[in-house]
């Protein structure tokens, strides 16, 4: 049984500046819902009626101009000569998710307009991340003029280096945060590029890619080509809706606008290969949501990359056929399978390290590395660790002689930051704020995992390495009413920067006999008023005992959810902490 974790309650501060209540209160009133959302929508930063009606409603109007993103303009010319020229494109991706639907939608928009383009998705453990000099050659070697690199590239500044000097032009579409030196490419899109003026900086990958898209079919040369085969830019939201949630950026401003109109997509009709790997994961077509990508759908795609060709995703992503795209999706299905087996064998192990080797107590990060875990999988196990101790994880095995690995880390910790601290005692590295990929030399290992551990035991507070639950509001349960789970649902799609809002409800009567259900679940009900609601709380089965034999009022931190109840929808109360 998991052991149940203490959690800090932080809440809104009881201050609240007269101008927030005000706009608060207008908005409820123009709104017609609970003065209670509406605040929480202000807190959101949406705080007036346009707003809020961009926010429940988005549209493409509500997207930046592309050509705000510094190098748009050369990168769209320089497509526009090659379409030209019929010169010969790749499209060169990252092999998770977020790589595989990018390099799908770039490649399949360049066929639309009739470009000469293929695609290339290197292997993770032969080729390793990113753009490569070995890439750059075998590029030249089959004749590629122009390269389009997604969801990497950004600190290929060698492989860039001998592009040019083969006489291949670069076009990058990436989001990870640059290195000292920016890669000397054709076209540079990143959002976090010094100096690029895009307004919205947390885009995934695809999206970057996306962008360039948007960018083209503006383009004269382009249009009647699109208008004949009636492409639209909504037709591709669904490719950055899987990448924009499975990547774990924020779902805030225009990622928000993605992935709200790419559900509709998804829901409704999908490319051939998405509506494949929705049928074959046992998902329903109509019902998709973020939570689902996260967990069910991405994991299918991301599984192929790690135990074996990730290009087999982007083949299937760009299926043309259902039936064909059906046939791969099964393929999917039981590599996914075995992805599973091989994860939990390794997260027993990394368990087992931890428990008998590491003062977890008094360790302020993870570091583990075995020789024969397998790349593809490390990853998960250390986002696993990381939910189980609560401590950024490390975990590495060992390719080609040298020690390459994931990291992950808890709220507030920089894990990229805190990497490049000690990149002196790195091969290389990259990624982002909570996610990060390294490689050390392994007669280096134990001089890395010093001066990590230092760097982590500086900057983690006893408050970060405690896990947080943060409350949007305290409500009374006689509050929450059908309406008000309805308009809550409409705060979707969840994620970061746009969580399932939080409430604490104070001395709530359990009602009835509490149990246990599925491995670990808490299942009971409460009752306010006469009201009473449906509860549960995943893995909390460690409250059991208390809820049986002790006080019968506990306060609860819970998200709202709807229950289905003969035939009608009521609302439930998913439980995060009870104290």
């Amino acid at each position: 049984m998991t052991p149940l974790r203490e959690y800090r309650w932080t809440f809104p501060s009881t201050e609240i500046p007269l101008e927030h209540l005000e706009k608060s209160k207008k908005l409820s009133d123009e709104l017609g819902v609970s003065p209670v959302l509406t605040e929480i929508l202000v807190k959101r930063g949406i705080d007036t009626f346009e707003g809020a009606r961009s926010f429940f409603r988005p549209s493409l109007d509500n997207l930046h101009d592309p050509f705000l993103m510094d190098g748009m303009q050369l990168a769209v010319d320089r497509i526009v000569k090659a379409v030209a020229d019929k010169e010969k494109i790749l499209v060169y991706g990252d092999y998770d998710v977020d790589g595989t639907n990018g390099v799908a939608l770039m490649w399949t928009f360049l066929n639309s307009i009739r470009a000469n383009a293929e695609y290339y998705i290197p292997d993770r453990i032969k080729d390793g991340y990113g753009l490569s000099v070995a890439a750059v050659e075998r590029a030249r070697e089959h004749g590629i003029q122009l390269l389009i690199s997604v969801d990497c590239g950004i600190t290929a500044v060698k492989p860039v280096e001998r592009a040019t000097e083969l006489g291949i032009d670069v076009i990058i579409c990436d989001h990870h945060e640059p290195g000292d030196i920016i890669p000397s490419a054709h076209a540079v899109l990143d959002p976090l590029k010094p100096g690029c003026p895009y307004p919205y900086k947390t885009l995934c990958g695809c999206s970057v890619a996306f962008k360039l898209v948007q960018a083209l079919s503006t383009h004269p040369s382009f249009q009647p080509m699109l208008e004949e085969s009636n492409q639209t830019l909504l037709q591709y939201l669904d490719f950055v809706t899987l990448a924009t949630t499975a990547d774990i950026v924020n779902l805030t401003g225009e990622n928000r606008v993605l992935v709200k109109l790419g559900l509709e997509v998804l829901n409704t009709n999908p490319h051939p290969g998405v509506h494949a790997l929705i049928d074959t994961s046992g998902l329903k077509l109509g019902r998709i949501t973020a939570g689902q990508i996260v967990f069910v759908l991405a994991p299918r795609i991301n599984a192929v990359g790690r135990l074996g060709d990730a290009t087999r995703a982007v083949e299937l992503l760009t299926s043309e056929s259902f039936t064909t795209a059906l046939e791969r999706a099964k393929v999917f299905e039981e590599e996914n399978r075995n992805r599973r087996k091989i994860d939990e064998d390794t997260f027993i192990e990394a368990q087992e390290l931890v428990e008998n080797y590491l003062d977890i107590d008094n360790e302020s990060a993870i570091i583990l590395h075995q020789e024969t875990w397998h790349p593809g999988v490390i990853g998960i196990v250390a986002s696993r660790l990381v939910e189980r101790y609560y401590r950024p994880t490390i975990m590495m095995t060992t390719v080609d002689g040298i020690a390459k690995g994931s990291a992950r880390s808890v709220a507030g910790f920089d894990i990229y930051q805190a990497l490049k601290r000690c990149e002196d005692k790195l091969v290389q590295f990259g990624g982002h704020k909570y996610a990060a990929g390294l490689s050390v030399e392994l007669d280096r290992l134990d001089e890395f995992k010093e001066a990590f551990n230092e760097i982590a035991k500086e900057l983690l507070t006893g408050d970060l390495l405690t896990p947080e639950i943060r409350v949007d509001a305290e409500i009374r349960l006689g509050e929450v009413t059908p309406k008000f789970v309805r308009v809550l649902n409409q705060f979707a799609p969840f994620g970061p920067g746009n969580m399932r809002p939080v409430f604490v409800a104070r001395n709530v009567e359990i009602y009835g006999t509490p149990r246990i259900v599925g491995k670990n679940h808490l299942k009971f009900k409460v009752r306010s008023n006469g009201q009473i609601f449906d509860a549960i709380g995943f893995n909390l089965g460690g409250f059991i005992e208390k809820l049986l034999h002790g006080r019968r009022t506990a306060d609860l931190a819970f998200s709202l959810d709807e229950s289905d109840f003969a035939g009608e929808a009521v609302p439930q109360l998913k439980i995060k902490d009870i104290k």
